[in-house]
């Protein structure tokens, strides 16, 4: 069918949506309805859909086409509920079960027939990762329902005015609700209001003087003191006191109107600045001992003949220090004596490349861009240069530009069934880098992947099997992701053939590099990057900046070609 994606933001959900509705065989279009009612109705004008899916939406459609037309609302919550903070109440409040609604538009608030509906289990997870997991598994699931049902034609979708149906209001989940009381409130309570606030729009509060919005909540058990203290700080986030223990916050967000010329997210060390000079900087154990619950966004351990090398940065970004760091612990990984190491492997994002937040915020911005895009660059050389051993990139959720040629570097990339690729940086106005020119022609071809980067569309990762990114599709659910991970990597370590395998992969390499040097790639690669970066009217710096501050820029429909070549490209 002819379907129309209708989204406030073509985030992960919407990406995830239309590209596994493509390979369905269904020819889907998107347009953003944060450019207006007009750019909706264009839309629907010039596509003439059969059908209208709304993955992720936070105004209403307009009148005159939900009325026109059949389009079907997908709400993140269960049958009955309604209001525009589902996942918010399900998770401040605890919840143990939830579950996704697909409905029809009507004039009521998610008071339409339903379609499908498809519940879930609730893990101790912020928002934003059971968004991306859980949440999308069982979206997925209801969106290719509801579609297949309005194809087939009999389907008589169920209203809500069946009595077997509890319709529950759930009014909009405002900050005095979601605000911390540090005398009083245990560390279960914090971190349930911190979870259910993670991405956005993080719980309003005062650090050191200043109002700042606290993003992500990790537990601490060891560190104590006054509820309300700062305790210590790691690798860029902040533990605070609570009542019976304390927490980390790993990011920031200063208050719009504080002065601060950066109201955006960014690790918690960064926006508090100088304030935190007598507040104790704790080094990270890359290996905690079992059990010892306390935040770090790299860890490494040992199982046999398998190292695990986890990582798990907010949003996926990497930044400078998280790079350089990320990269000493793959250092330390590559002296334990085993045959398979496995990056990532945990759930939510693999990444996403460089830290768009971080660098908009630098004084410099093309001078952290290109210090940031160079310590990319040696992780990602790292990889590539790893000849005594297997390596397994495991993503548990989506890859970006960057993110996905770390994953390529490796010799088998294995993809939990939800993910996302995005393996292109046409969109933000970048050639790219990381190696990709010799990455992703050597897994995909020259056509593909010239191809990839010039339509520049987000992949799914049955596609990226089939393209060739990809090695092995791992039907898991998030939670089950890390310990099927762990199956398979012990099963590759104890094959008769892996050490056949390690010589062959050396021996490939060296032909490679005879045949052309990593560094002839990175050459060139960072050539093309650095006149972008240094060059004030590039488009690069205007996406960047409307990026990170999430607002709305270029066309209303994302999907439109890609930009135009860039400079020094062929046309």
């Amino acid at each position: 069918m002819d379907i129309l994606l209708v989204a406030s933001a073509f985030n992960s959900l919407c990406q995830r949506v239309h590209a596994e509705l493509t390979d369905h065989g269904h020819r889907v279009e998107v347009v953003l309805a944060s450019h207006g009612d007009d750019a909706v109705r264009d839309a629907v004008r010039d596509t003439a859909p059969e059908l209208i899916v709304a993955p992720m939406l936070k105004t209403a459609l307009p009148e005159d086409v939900w009325r026109e037309h059949t389009c079907l609302i997908v709400h993140p919550g269960p049958p009955g509920d309604r209001g525009p903070s589902s996942l918010d109440w399900a998770v401040t409040e605890g919840a143990q079960r939830w579950g996704v609604t697909v409905l029809r538009a009507e004039a009521g608030m998610d008071a339409g027939d339903i379609w499908a509906s498809v519940p879930f289990t609730v893990p101790p997870v912020g928002k934003s990762d059971l968004y991306r997991g859980e949440v999308s598994d069982a979206a997925l699931t209801a969106v290719l329902l509801a579609v297949e049902r309005y194809a087939e034609g009999s389907f008589k979708p169920r209203p809500q005015s069946d009595p077997a149906i509890s319709v529950t209001w759930r009014d909009f989940f405002r900050q005095e609700r979601r605000r911390v009381d540090w005398r009083y409130d245990d560390t279960a309570t914090v971190l349930r209001k911190l979870r259910g606030a993670d991405s956005q729009p993080g719980v309003l509060d005062e650090l050191l003087g200043r109002e700042v919005f606290l993003h992500g909540g990790h537990p601490e058990d060891e560190l104590r003191g006054r509820p309300g203290d700062l305790l210590a700080t790691r690798d860029g986030a902040v533990c605070r006191a609570t009542r019976d223990g304390a927490v980390w916050i790993p990011e920031l967000r200063p208050r719009r109107g504080s002065g601060d010329p950066a109201p955006f997210r960014r690790p918690a060390a960064d926006v508090l600045g100088d304030r935190l000079r007598d507040v104790p900087e704790l080094p990270a154990p890359l290996e905690p001992p079992p059990g010892h619950r306390t935040w770090s966004d790299i860890r490494y351990r040992r199982h046999g003949d398998v190292g695990f090398l986890a990582f798990s940065f907010p949003g996926g970004a990497m930044s400078t220090s998280q790079c350089r760091r990320l990269l000493a612990a793959y250092r330390h990984a590559l002296a334990r004596p085993t045959p398979v190491l496995v990056l990532g492997g945990v759930r939510d994002f693999f990444s996403n490349g460089i830290h768009l937040n971080v660098i908009e915020a630098a004084d410099d911005p093309a001078k952290e861009s290109w210090t940031n895009l160079n310590a990319l660059n040696d992780l990602v050389e790292a990889v590539l240069r790893t000849t005594d051993r297997l390596v397994v990139a495991a993503l548990g959720g989506n890859a970006a530009a960057g993110g996905v040629m770390l994953a390529l570097a490796a010799d088998e990339v294995w993809c939990r069934s939800g993910v996302v690729l995005n393996p292109h940086y046409r969109r933000m106005g970048l050639y790219g880098s990381e190696y990709w020119t010799y990455s992703l022609p050597r897994r995909a071809g020259d056509g593909t992947a010239e191809r990839l980067t010039r339509e520049a569309l987000p992949v799914s990762a049955a596609e990226a099997v089939r393209l060739g990114l990809a090695d092995r599709l791992l039907r898991a659910s998030p939670g089950a992701f890390p310990d099927e991970v762990g199956r398979l990597a012990a099963a590759l370590a104890g094959a008769s053939d892996v050490r056949e395998r390690i010589a062959a992969k050396a021996a490939a390499r060296d032909r490679d590099e005879r045949r052309r040097p990593l560094a002839a790639h990175r050459q060139e690669e960072l050539a093309r990057m650095h006149g972008i970066f240094f060059d004030p009217g590039a488009p690069y710096h205007a996406l960047r900046s409307a990026f990170v501050r999430k607002v709305p820029s270029g066309s209303p429909r994302p999907l439109a070609p890609a930009p135009a070549p860039l400079p020094g490209e062929a046309r």
